[in-house]
């Protein structure tokens, strides 16, 4: 299984989208600052996540949630 995930800082309330095929261990490498684009907004939570079969649908998703309609849908939706 794949996921497409949502995780918040709790430094600053911000969001990041992202997909893996193991949350908790994606959780911990953004938390443990091996990810460069997260480092300096550490720490995280997981806020929403999504399971898929194959990683691109994981992927699709992702880029589904960084785009305008996929901000609106989280919105209307309120995840975020």
């Amino acid at each position: 299984m794949y996921f497409s995930y949502i995780i918040k800082s709790t430094k600053d309330n911000g969001f990041y989208y992202g997909h893996t095929q193991s949350i908790e261990e994606r959780l911990l490498k953004h938390n443990k600052g091996h990810i460069r684009s997260t480092k300096a907004r550490r720490p995280f939570i997981l806020h929403y996540k999504e399971e898929f079969k194959t990683k691109s649908e994981a992927a699709k998703r992702e880029y589904f949630f960084k785009t305008i309609d996929g901000y609106d849908y989280l919105k209307r939706k309120g995840i975020i």
